[in-house]
Order: C-alpha cells, then sequence, then structure tokens
C-alpha cells in the first residue's frame, strides 16, 4: 500500500474483535475516489459489504460491492450509469513482514492489530468496470448521438444484394465455363 493517508472508517481494529463473522457496510461516492486522485467518474454510489470472519490464526473478508459508476462511454463520450456488481475475498495472514504481492493474500506482521482496507475497496471497484465502456443505448440502437450518426456516415458500407458480391473479373468466366461443358 501506499504512503496514502488512511481513512479512518475503513480501519477495521480486529484485535478487540471477537472470533466469527463480523459485517462491516460502506457507502462509497466521489469523494473516496477524490482521495486516490482518481477522477474517471463522473458520479458514483456504491455500496460495500464486508464480512469479517476472525479465525484463530488468519482473517478472511468477503467483499461484495454494487451500484453504480456515472462514466462516458469509449464511442460516444456519453455519460451513462453503468452498474456494477462484484464480489472478492482476502485471506490476511500473519508472517514476519507485511507482504501485499499475492492479489487476494495478505500477509501482516505479527503483533499488527488493524487492518485498513481501502485500497482493496477502491481496487475491487476500479476491477469492477468493464474494459469496454459502452452507452447501452449504442448496444440497443437507443442513443441519439451526432458521434454516432457520424460513424455511421464513415463506416463501410455493406452490400445488400449477395449478386453484387460475387461479381467477379468476366475473365474468369471463360474459364468457369471448362468446368461446366464437360
Amino acid at each position: 500500500m501506499s504512503i496514502m493517508k488512511q481513512l479512518k472508517e475503513f480501519t477495521i481494529p480486529f484485535v478487540g474483535l471477537k472470533q466469527g463473522k463480523h459485517h462491516f457496510e460502506y457507502q462509497i461516492d466521489n469523494a473516496f475516489f477524490e482521495h486516490f486522485e482518481y477522477e474517471d467518474f463522473n458520479d458514483s454510489s456504491v455500496k460495500v459489504d464486508v464480512i469479517f470472519n476472525k479465525k484463530e490464526t488468519l482473517l478472511e473478508l468477503n467483499f461484495k460491492i454494487s451500484g453504480f459508476l456515472n462514466i462516458n462511454c469509449d464511442i460516444t463520450n456519453e455519460a451513462y450509469n453503468q452498474e456494477i456488481s462484484n464480489e472478492f475475498n482476502l485471506i490476511v495472514k500473519f508472517g514476519e513482514e507485511f507482504n501485499d504481492e499475492e492479489i487476494d493474500i495478505l500477509i501482516l506482521p505479527h503483533g499488527e492489530y488493524e487492518i485498513n482496507i481501502q485500497q482493496y475497496i477502491y481496487e475491487y471497484i476500479v476491477l469492477s468496470i468493464p474494459t469496454k465502456r459502452i452507452h447501452p443505448g449504442v448496444e440497443d440502437g437507443t442513443l441519439d448521438s451526432e458521434i454516432l450518426k457520424k460513424l455511421e456516415e464513415l463506416s463501410p458500407k455493406l452490400k445488400e444484394n449477395k449478386e453484387d458480391e460475387e461479381e467477379t473479373d468476366p475473365r474468369w468466366n471463360t474459364l468457369k465455363k471448362l468446368l461446366t461443358d464437360k
């Protein structure tokens, strides 16, 4: 994790928790992403449910993410709400030194008494965005956009008549005749 200031509400002091499952709920909006200097979203409203299971020698965290991110379409640049829904697991073990090289395993040094999960929430939300951001109106044809009209104009037209497709060089016709004249 970076040296970024940790937001207190995302720090879980697990040393005081009893063994078993504990539920944490977070409502994420743009202020959260501004903290990470990430300004890709016009707006956001994401609910994060965390089931924190404290076991004798390790911690299990299950993150459930649901909500929307208002982002711009890659094709038209029109803003739209992208629904997101995802689930991630994180195992926290204890060892000699801090290690977060594995995507789903975190090793905290022995003696740690709290964990801050803001970086994980941030990464899990960003990973939930489809790689291609396409306005639903582009896919179903309901979006009325100048950019789409221009793209339509510039795209090569498909030939509608199959016979046109088979139009060949007339010199081949003589050769074709040889095949059929047997």
